[in-house]
């Protein structure tokens, strides 16, 4: 199975995201690389317990960002709710969903790993 194919399977809009570059597959499966590179580089881990937040909302935003205009859906919809949340002075509730999205997370990015 293509990444392409497999990404659907886990909820990518890869039409949408095709669609954003000009229809650019190789284009698009470079920029896929690039996001995993910003993932691990801008990580966001779910033990957070600072009070100032700022640094944390900003990675969320550009990885919700990224994930928009690749059309990462999984990922846009919940970096989405976390910032909206940290900015909301909602830390808990962020954390919460920060934990159930690194598994997703993580099946996305082990995907596009394994076929660049």
């Amino acid at each position: 199975m293509s990444m392409l194919e497999e990404l659907k399977g886990l909820g990518v809009n890869v039409e949408e995201g095709l669609k954003r570059l000009g229809g650019n597959e190789p284009f698009y499966e470079r920029m896929l690389g690039k996001f995993t590179e910003m993932i691990k580089d801008s990580s966001i881990q779910p033990d957070f317990d600072s009070t100032d937040y700022a640094e944390m909302i900003e990675k969320a935003h550009a990885l919700k960002g990224a994930a928009g205009n690749l059309s990462i859906s999984p990922l846009y919809e919940a970096y989405t709710e976390i910032v909206d949340l940290l900015r909301g002075g909602k830390p808990e509730q962020a954390k919460e969903v920060l934990v159930k999205t690194i598994p997703v997370q993580e099946k996305i990015v082990d995907c596009i790993e394994q076929h660049m």
